[in-house]
């Protein structure tokens, strides 16, 4: 199943994503409650009875709508905390940003976790703002999202999948001349519209293996970064039995859980996003992002 938030006036609906175009649970199901994304139908004090009618709608003769890309908004708005992020997750982006960062290092023994404030959730059609005024070093970075289904404290790796709703996909979109000047990530990772998320949400039913999944990122039609989610170093199980320790989590809850190598930074020359460049980031079996980079100051 795939849950998808839509623009919708001067608000926004959840909604049923398909081949055919978006389904309205809001018309096709009586007494259906506003929500205007996912995390709201996470949170819902119904929400398995209305995660069931979702299913039974999806399974049977759905309306379907046409649909607009422009009309997508991320699926997950406003997380309820920062976005959790997971640095040097690949072995061969640990080791790429090693060498331009001329540092001789091993490879982690422990999951990199760094944070990206919520508000910089932006929609998978979205316009990606330059920030020309405080950035020239704008960069991609493709990954895999998980989002969070329930409450999950201290839990154990073996149980940590069944905290998992869904994935979707996100561009951790950085701003590495900020990350070099206030040598932490927050700041470099936190500008507006830095985090483009969507097309939808998965459920988790419907990927087989998070740890087989193909993902990309092209830049104007050249292929930048090709790998496999088999290639983390912590698996998504992993990640989340450690956050559910350390910090404890709740529906609504999105993790980026790192990118490949062949990011901008990394690159000799180093390259970075301008205004006009078209980023595209996909996932096989969740989706794609298409975004383009305009003139913001």
């Amino acid at each position: 199943m795939q849950l998808a938030t839509i623009a919708a006036g001067t608000t926004t609906e959840l909604v049923l994503l398909g081949k055919l175009g978006v389904c309205r649970p809001a018309v096709a199901i009586d007494a259906w409650p506003q929500l205007r994304d996912v995390g709201e139908l996470l949170r819902h004090g119904q929400r398995e009875s209305l995660l069931a009618q979702l299913r039974a709608l999806a399974a049977g003769n759905c309306s379907w709508q046409p649909l607009e890309p422009a009309q997508l908004r991320a699926p997950v708005l406003r997380p309820p905390k920062n976005i959790m992020c997971l640095g040097w997750n690949y072995a061969d982006h640990a080791r790429e940003s090693m060498h331009a960062k001329n540092i001789k290092g091993e490879l982690p023994e422990h999951p990199v976790v760094f944070t990206k404030a919520a508000s910089a959730v932006n929609g998978p059609f979205a316009g990606i703002p330059d920030h020309a005024a405080v950035t020239q070093e704008l960069d991609w970075e493709v990954e895999l999202g998980v989002v969070i289904g329930r409450d999950c404290v201290g839990v154990s790796v073996d149980q940590a999948m069944d905290c998992v709703f869904g994935y979707t996909v996100i561009n951790d979109v950085s701003a590495r001349d900020l990350q070099a000047r206030h040598k932490q990530f927050f700041l470099g990772k936190s500008l507006p519209g830095s985090c483009p998320m969507g097309p939808a949400l998965v459920t988790a039913d419907e990927i087989a293996d998070p740890q087989r999944l193909q993902l990309r990122c092209l830049v104007n039609g050249q292929v930048k970064q090709d790998s496999n989610t088999s290639h983390q170093i912590f698996t998504v199980a992993e990640v989340v039995s450690l956050l559910s320790r350390l910090v404890g989590l709740e529906p609504g809850d999105v993790i980026a859980t790192g990118t490949p190598s062949g990011v901008g930074f990394a690159r000799t020359p180093p390259q970075f996003l301008r205004a006009g460049d078209e980023v595209i980031c996909e996932i096989e079996g969740i989706g794609r992002l298409q975004n383009t980079v305009f003139r913001s100051e």
